[in-house]
């Protein structure tokens, strides 16, 4: 890290990012380059949190030392953690790359020797949005600080939560990043709304945007919008048929807007996030969005208002008639609202969807937030519940939770808008009213009539509110051709159109549609056991099934892991020590709303603090306490104020931590599970020494492998065995 004059005031293992994107019409080939170097006297095993998109198909990770590159393998995630866990007890340089959610993945590199160099590039493809006339692509650079709510909720809260940069310093590493665009049509207004950028034009319909500061600080999402010529893409199909059969990409375009002769009275329900990561320049924005939001309600509708923290307060008993009187009382409350405190999302979820349950008619749910919570896959469940609801939802901020934003609009059937700190709220505000009185279609059908088409994705589509193209991907099982029939209702009226469609025998272009198409199987996968997913319980056949693509189509999942090994070097001096990459606070969050006067105390006290998931708040940094014994008045003086305990005496080790699966993480003392144990050592000593533990042996496997029964309570014991490199659960799956 660096402070304020540019001098280095902490070790931080990772140097640059280097980002390079290709843009052929509605596809994107990203690759990611992490640039570590150990600038240290000691060997140390550099941790980085870091973000991707949240649809992105992850397909390819290599490791580069000097001249050597390693091309990682995908497995089992289980596997993978304990291939890279022997690596790195035997001394070999190792890479491995987990997806933490869809959107969040840890890089761990070790054994790196002071002075050594090691790159890793990651590559991973997506389609580019469009919407109104635009393309906008994005790449998210910093994971922003998730609350983790109490309870035990969030089994994983560790790997979610990299540690942030104190305030008046800066992380050592910064980013780069190149697009290069081939739209097939002339291109028009490209720009980015985030970054300077340097755009040469090297044709009509070919562009080249670089960074302009090309060691920029990752601290806010890169977007890039681009409209092409016709303001309007045509209807089209993409196909590839190969060694694993035939993939399509069906792009349907909508009908033009039509406005209803009659607009029905809407009950609509303004959910607003002022908890502390909101707090200044985002709640601010917040409160510009629903002020114009309500200012152009219909006298007819009805509404409501709710405000959630760590507790939720809303205005309303029931929602009332869309009165000057009303509203004004409505945005005087809003006005009151200041950030501060946790993300208690869940409450304000259940407050304003649960009554949607009881209704005879559609709730109108519009939720504004930095989706900073750590529970976000159980939010995302929590609303696929209430079929009655529509959720629309609207991100605050530079660098928001695109995942758990997305899929709220997904799972609620609704739609998705993002405004930075910087965007105009009334136009976002505008949108709003426009897509909730006028959608462009409802009750959205495709038939096929004919076409051998399989596994196809959306299966039923949403309702389309905003000017963005229907995508549907699937596979077909034989060559052939037809007309697809799409259907729907646009103002009330039934709307039908057809489009010719050729699903050829042979194509081999277009290679990463069998990528994407099962990158969104996955997704349609996940989407059934949300809360399973959540709590590292997913039903068995669910992980299994995701497991089977991830491995098969070489995906990375939250099942499924990528691993590279160096195998002819020998590193030496013995375990590494863990060095954790810390991260740039999101551009226009608070560090007081975040943390409060924390920070300072820390910085006084010159400690490593770690709120505790148990009692729920927002995790700063990792790792044990580590007290100066001058600061140890300062750090107990702190402890009462913020009403952290300190660990118990009992608390197992973060490396016997690490060697449990998440899944095995959240288990309750008492209760007995099947588990895999990978081993160093299968000797009949640490066999027994096993046994002694509890472990009930059921059967051996190639590769120090054991199965058996244990006792949950002593799990975190069993994974602190030298011998033992890590433990999951046994799902059942022959070897």
């Amino acid at each position: 890290m660096l402070d304020r004059d540019g001098r280095v005031s902490g070790l931080c293992p990772l140097r640059h990012t280097t980002v390079d994107a290709e843009i052929t019409g509605p596809l994107a080939r990203v690759t990611v380059t992490q640039d570590f170097e150990n600038t240290s006297q000691e060997k140390i095993e550099a941790i980085y949190t870091f973000p991707l998109p949240a649809k992105s198909a992850v397909d390819d990770m290599t490791m580069t030392i000097g001249d050597r590159v390693i091309k990682g393998a995908i497995k089992r995630r289980e596997e993978a953690r304990a291939i890279y866990e022997r690596a790195r007890n035997q001394g070999q340089v190792a890479a491995l790359l987990d997806q933490e959610r869809p959107n969040i993945f840890t890089q761990a590199v070790t054994n790196l020797t002071p002075g050594a160099r090691v790159k890793i590039v990651i590559s991973y493809v997506e389609t580019v949005p469009y919407d109104a006339g635009r393309y906008a692509f994005s790449f998210p650079m910093v994971v922003g600080p998730r609350y983790i709510p109490g309870g035990g909720r969030v089994p994983d809260a560790a790997r979610i939560t990299p540690p942030v940069t104190p305030p008046a310093t800066r992380p050592g590493h910064d980013v780069s990043l190149t697009v290069k665009i081939d739209a097939g049509v002339t291109l028009e207004s490209l720009a980015s709304p985030s970054h300077p950028v340097d755009v040469d034009r090297p044709s009509g319909q070919r562009a080249l945007v670089r960074l302009k500061n090309q060691n920029t600080i990752p601290n806010r999402d890169f977007i890039l919008s681009y409209d092409v010529a016709g303001n309007k893409i045509a209807d089209a199909i993409l196909t590839h048929r190969g060694n694993r059969g035939g993939f399509f990409m069906l792009m349907l375009q909508p009908p033009e807007r039509v406005t209803a002769a009659e607009v029905t009275p809407k009950e609509l329900v303004f959910v607003v996030d002022t908890s502390g990561s909101m707090s200044g320049f985002p709640i601010e924005k917040s409160k510009e969005v629903i002020k114009l939001a309500m200012d152009g309600l219909n006298p007819r509708d009805t509404f409501n208002l709710i405000t959630f923290a760590g507790d939720t307060h809303v205005l309303f008993p029931r929602p009332v008639p869309a009165t000057p009187d009303n509203i004004r009382q409505a945005q005087q409350f809003l006005l009151s609202r200041r950030g501060g405190g946790g993300t208690e999302m869940m409450k304000a979820i259940r407050a304003a969807l649960d009554p949607s349950d009881q209704q005879d008619h559609v709730r109108i749910v519009c939720f504004l937030t930095d989706g900073y919570v750590g529970n976000d896959m159980e939010v995302v469940g929590e609303i696929k519940r209430h079929p009655k609801a529509r959720v629309f939802a609207f991100g605050i901020g530079s660098s928001v939770n695109r995942f758990l934003l997305d899929k709220m609009a997904e799972e609620g059937r609704g739609e998705v808008e993002y405004v930075s700190l910087s965007d105009d709220g009334s136009a976002a505000a505008q949108r709003f009213h426009e897509r909730v009185r006028n959608p462009l279609l409802t009750d959205i059908a495709v038939e096929w009539n004919g076409l051998t088409v399989s596994d196809v994705s959306p299966a039923r589509p949403a309702d389309l509110f905003a000017a963005k193209p229907l995508v549907i991907v699937g596979r077909y099982d034989r060559a052939g051709q037809g007309r697809v029939r799409l259907r729907g209702k646009r103002a009330g009226e039934e709307w039908v159109r057809e489009i010719a469609v050729r699903l050829p025998e042979h194509e081999s272009q277009h290679d990463v549609l069998s990528t994407l198409w099962a990158r969104t199987r996955i997704e349609d996968l996940m989407s059934e056991d949300w809360g399973g997913a959540q709590h590292s319980q997913m039903r068995g056949d669910l992980q299994e099934s995701i497991t089977r693509l991830g491995l098969e189509f070489r995906l990375m999942t939250q099942f499924t892991s990528f691993v590279a090994v160096e195998e002819s070097t020998v590193t030496e001096g013995g375990v590494p020590t863990k060095v954790q990459v810390p991260v740039e606070l999101p551009h226009g969050v608070s560090y007081e709303g975040i943390f409060g006067g924390k920070l300072k105390m820390e910085a006084e006290a010159k400690v490593a603090f770690r709120a505790q998931a148990s009692i729920g708040g927002f995790i700063h940094g990792r790792g044990s306490v580590t007290v100066d014994a001058s600061a140890a008045p300062l750090l107990e003086d702190a402890r009462k104020r913020h009403s952290a305990p300190a660990l118990p005496a009992s608390q197992p080790s973060q490396a016997a931590i690490d060697k449990l699966d998440p899944q095995l993480q959240s288990l309750a003392s008492g209760s007995m599970v099947e588990v895999k144990v990978w081993l160093t050592d299968d000797s009949p000593a640490v066999i027994a020494k096993l046994k002694q533990l509890g472990l009930t042996v059921s059967r051996h496997a190639a590769g120090k492998i054991v199965f058996g029964r244990i006792d949950a309570a002593v799990l975190a014991t069993l994974a602190g065995l030298d011998s033992v490199l890590y433990v999951s659960k046994d799902l059942g799956q022959p070897e």
